[in-house]
């Protein structure tokens, strides 16, 4: 029997073979079984995906060899794959001391973050491909994707301990009713419940933003702490808005924690982290070496926020961009609209003034730029070894959405030790 010489996860996108399954499985599904059953191969959670890995493997190898000793062949693929999903900068703890999920998981925030402390992953949903790009390279699992189908959520595996979720705030429709389980159905925060609910964790960890203590009247905070405290009978203490910039990062971002415990821990008082005695400045994280022209400013662009925000200033408003000194610290990263032009820096270390891009006007000569996707992503805590794999358009989104690493661990370890887990570090 031929074997081919190298089978990649990548090979499984739909197009190199027939699907030949009764019920249609997306190809990122498939790679999302494949990757999390090789992952949990040293624990009982493989067993969890290990059915549906070697299904979705016979078929590949059935179309590439056509012959009948399919299980052997796919054994064979299963090993070639292991170096491919564990060769990644930020595998799983080899000690780890507890399991947890991480859930509308971005490019892996909370992971890092969890694993930092010795944790490992067992499951991981987020529907963005482009964000599943960032994660797979540095995790090397491709995550689930719609959360909200139970397609998805059937392979949660049972026993973990802590369920992590930086869910979309949505508003309830709860107008004259209690605010509970049931008015919450078609909303995200339904799925995150339904999970916990059939699960069953130790401890729970949610992060929104901070808009959410006053979404729609307040009363969209008030149904999720209903549901988790009366409904599921989770002890959840006072949700508590934390910076990022408390925690070691020069990012002005604060952001909603909402932690809860199950009853059988009995844990019934606990105490957010408090912030680190740390002085903070942009030029802790700013490029060594000077960035690319890609990253300036042109004349034409420079003027027009000028006026851009000349224009706002005259009806009283504040928008506009802003430049971030050195010593200063920067505002929260956010995807799309003005989240960059508030985060402009000067920075003359420029020499070469050729433009790298096609763009309108000359390269401004005040040395104003834009702050690089890395520079955002040591602002969200990642460190320098995390990858990029993705376009600047796409990595400014991805880190803009994500979790600001130090803050979610330094909760996460209060978290911890109330459960009385081990923490690695």
């Amino acid at each position: 029997m031929k074997l081919k010489e190298k089978i990649s996860i990548d090979e499984f996108d739909g197009k190199r073979f027939q699907i030949r399954l009764v019920e249609a499985v997306p190809a990122n599904h498939k790679k999302a079984v494949i990757t999390h059953y090789l992952h949990n191969i040293d624990n009982g959670v493989a067993k969890h995906f290990k059915k549906d890995a070697m299904k979705y493997l016979k078929e590949y190898v059935q179309f590439q060899e056509e012959e009948n000793n399919l299980s052997m062949v796919a054994e064979n693929a299963l090993q070639q794959l292991l170096f491919e999903v564990n060769d990644v900068p930020f595998p799983t703890p080899d000690n780890y001391t507890f399991k947890f999920i991480d859930l509308f998981a971005g490019i892996g925030g909370f992971r890092m973050a969890m694993q930092n402390l010795g944790g490992k992953c067992v499951f991981t949903s987020e529907w963005d491909k482009e964000a599943q790009r960032t994660y797979r390279a540095n995790f090397g699992e491709v995550p689930f994707g719609d959360i909200t189908k139970e397609q998805t959520k059937k392979f949660i595996p049972d026993g973990f301990d802590v369920l992590c979720a930086g869910f979309p705030c949505q508003a309830f429709s709860i107008a004259g009713k209690r605010g509970g389980f049931e008015d919450t159905r078609g909303t995200l925060f339904f799925d995150v419940a339904e999970i916990i609910k059939r699960k069953q964790p130790k401890a729970i960890f949610l992060e929104n933003v901070k808009g959410l203590r006053n979404h729609n009247g307040g009363k969209t905070l008030a149904t999720i702490l209903n549901v988790l405290r009366n409904d599921l009978g989770y002890y959840v203490p006072e949700p508590q808005i934390l910076n990022a910039k408390d925690f070691g990062v020069p990012q002005n971002r604060e952001r909603i924690f909402i932690v809860g415990f199950h009853k059988s821990t009995k844990v019934s008082e606990f105490e957010y982290p408090k912030p680190l005695n740390k002085k903070v400045k942009f030029a802790d994280i700013k490029e060594k070496k000077v960035p690319p022209t890609k990253f300036y400013l042109s004349t034409q662009y420079l003027q027009t926020l000028h006026n851009h925000k000349s224009r706002h200033e005259s009806k009283g408003n504040g928008f506009g961009f802003e430049i971030i000194s050195d010593t200063g610290i920067a505002n929260a990263v956010v995807c799309g609209g003005m989240g960059r032009e508030r985060n402009l820096v000067i920075d003359k270390r420029i020499k070469d003034f050729t433009p790298t891009t096609h763009i309108k006007g000359e390269v401004n000569r005040e040395g104003i730029r834009k702050m690089t996707p890395r520079e955002w992503a040591r602002l969200q805590g990642f460190p320098d070894n995390f990858l990029i794999p993705v376009a600047d358009a796409s990595a400014y989104k991805q880190f803009g959405n994500s979790v600001a690493v130090p803050a979610i661990q330094a909760t996460a370890e209060q978290v911890l030790k109330a459960v009385k887990i081990k923490i690695l570090k």
